[in-house]
Order: structure tokens, then sequence, then C-alpha cells
């Protein structure tokens, strides 16, 4: 079973197995990145990573990527 969320502006199916935002990074191997996760229009702090995802919610990610 899956659940449905908007990621980054994309329909994007994830288990229904990941509850929280910190399994959702998980899942796409972005747990070990610096980064900005923003949950249905709010900014989601790291501690607060437990933070519930529902069917439907709207996330977006942004992550750093060094260069010059």
């Amino acid at each position: 079973m899956t659940k449905t969320i908007e990621l980054n502006g994309n329909s994007h199916e994830i288990p229904s197995e990941v509850g929280n935002v910190q399994q959702l990074l998980e899942n796409l191997d972005l747990a070990d990145r610096i980064l900005i996760v923003e949950l249905n229009k709010e900014i989601v702090a790291k501690e607060a990573y437990d933070k519930p995802i529902k069917d439907r919610d709207q996330i977006e990610i942004i992550h750093f990527v060094g260069g010059g």
C-alpha cells in the first residue's frame, strides 16, 4: 500500500510505512544531506522531523549542492 504526496510540485508515491519526515528523507536517500523541508507550506525544523506525513501532503525539499 502507498501514500501519494506532492513532492517538489510532482505527484509522488511513497510506501505507507513512511510515516514522518525523517522516514521520508531516509526513503529518498537524503537523510545525510543538509536541506530544508517544507510541509504544507511550513518549514519543518530538523528537531521536528518526526512530524507525521499524511496522504496528499505537499512537501518541498531543498538541498544544497557545493560548487563554484
